[in-house]
């Protein structure tokens, strides 16, 4: 097929009006071919792909009607234009039954005609993107694994077929690292708006003062930089699923907000006074126990309108039975297609470790091992010294704090606070851990001015659990 888009095949004996189709689609970016009869059509088919074929009734070897077939064995998604001198309710029907796409009939102007042509290429367009949609969701849902389920993974696994069921509200629970998008997707892509939009934001992510219009949108002059109109993502999962991850952190001001919408399936943009209905199925998670901040920094009414269907994921530690399955899983994705080797003496190491990153730092170690390995066998149990360092509080902010070689003899200085002695045999001595990670948590914002992005980054702490330590200590 040559560079040009559409191809257009004229099977009809009418020279003349072969010409003519030609000439004026010639200047729409069209390719017409022409045939004369069915034979040199079947040669044509043999060599060339075609979108819309001009099928006459009459041909000199055969019936036009006949060839339908054919032409769609050739290319399933060929749209066919019967058009005939002699129209006849059965005539019509023959055509349609053996696969035409739409019927005209003789003489016809240029302007139905190609009003005719114009529908028929843009279905096939708007087909290809159905069949592109469909294979995103396919794959994505063929992406969406739960691995495990034979212990304590099982209770989840159900839990998300009966959320898929309905379109409650759901609250996801688990630590970071367990897999709480991928729940909230499984539950989206088993349920009957799986081919809608899935929008999954981050509530920790979204700076204060911006959540509000990235939530529900604006109307033009709302604020200063909004120029003009712009849609929430409320709006932009309409028909579909929005996941609020790190619920917790969305602002106490916005929660009432939130709070309407569930209730009442409308929003009201920035600056706007009109009031637009949304269909969006909610699915919320956090990391973090709301049941601590109810009352304070959660609001009760959404707590309870958000828990309709709670789900929780146990940590990885709770089920190492699932670590093997899970290795196997990953790593063919990591390897995509090369020959790994990872020993069942691998698995066995893997499933002694208590993994507080869970499945995104089983994930992470087997990357490194991939990535580090030589020849086919894996071993990313040496990694795993290497998390353990890396897995200290507070990260590499403080690597280059040092004890003090101990000597008996000296007493610990008074710190405000506490004293924090070394070495001691006396329990009651010791300064609490809670006291000491806000020390630690406060040295660092004031060594780097305050800016959260980079102090959760150098304790080695997502951004989310550093504010959520910054409200629990009075940091702000």
């Amino acid at each position: 097929m040559s560079k040009q888009a559409k191809t257009l095949l004229i099977i009809d004996d009418d020279k003349v009006l072969c010409d003519v189709v030609r000439d004026h689609f010639a200047s729409r970016s069209v390719e017409v071919l022409v045939a004369h009869s069915g034979a040199e059509a079947h040669t044509i088919y043999q060599k060339r792909k075609v979108d819309v074929t001009l099928l006459d009734q009459k041909l000199p070897d055969v019936e036009g009607y006949t060839l339908c077939p054919s032409i769609l064995q050739h290319n399933e998604q060929a749209k066919i234009i019967f058009i005939t001198a002699h129209p006849s309710f059965e005539s019509a029907v023959k055509a349609i039954r053996s696969g035409a796409y739409d019927y005209l009939s003789k003489p016809f102007d240029l302007e139905e005609l190609n009003l005719a042509v114009e529908k028929a290429f843009r279905t096939i367009k708007l087909e290809n993107i159905e069949q592109l949609q469909n294979y995103r969701i396919d794959r994505k849902s063929e992406q969406t694994v739960l691995i495990g389920g034979n212990g304590a993974l099982a209770e989840t696994m159900r839990l998300v077929d009966l959320a898929a069921s309905v379109d409650s509200p759901v609250l996801i629970t688990g630590e970071t690292g367990t897999g709480k998008n991928l729940v909230a997707e499984a539950i989206h892509y088993k349920s009957p708006a799986h081919s809608a939009a899935f929008i999954s934001v981050n509530c920790a992510s979204l700076p204060e003062n911006l959540i509000e219009a990235e939530l529900f949108g604006y109307e033009k002059g709302a604020f200063t930089s909004a120029v003009t109109a712009r849609k929430g993502i409320f709006e932009m999962a309409e028909g579909g699923t929005l996941l609020l991850d790190e619920i917790g952190e969305i602002p106490l001001h916005l929660q009432s907000k939130l709070l309407s919408v569930l209730e009442e399936k409308k929003i009201r943009r920035l600056g706007g006074e009109s009031i637009n209905p949304v269909e969006v199925r909610i699915i919320a998670s956090t990391s973090i126990p709301l049941e601590t901040a109810l009352g304070n920094s959660f609001r009760k009414d959404l707590y309870y309108r958000l828990n309709v269907i709670r789900i929780h994921i146990p940590p990885l530690r709770e089920r190492r039975d699932d670590i093997p399955e899970l290795c196997t899983y990953l790593l063919k994705k990591i390897a995509g297609g090369h020959e790994v080797n990872l020993p069942d003496s691998e698995t066995e190491k893997m499933k002694e470790y208590d993994w507080p990153g869970n499945v995104r730092e089983l994930r992470n170690i087997l990357e490194r091992a991939f990535i580090l390995h030589k020849g086919s066998v894996l071993q990313p149990s040496e990694l795993l010294s290497t998390a353990v360092a890396n897995s200290k509080p507070f990260g590499p902010a403080f690597r280059g704090i040092r004890p003090e070689p101990f000597d008996s003899t000296v007493r610990p200085e008074p710190v405000e606070g506490g004293t924090v002695p070394l070495r001691t045999g006396s329990v009651e001595a010791l300064i609490p851990l809670m006291e000491m990670e806000k020390k630690y948590i406060k040295h660092a914002l004031d060594n780097l001015s305050h800016n959260y992005t980079q102090t959760a980054k150098s304790l080695g702490i997502s951004l989310s659990t550093l504010k959520r330590k910054i409200k629990e200590y009075g940091l702000k």
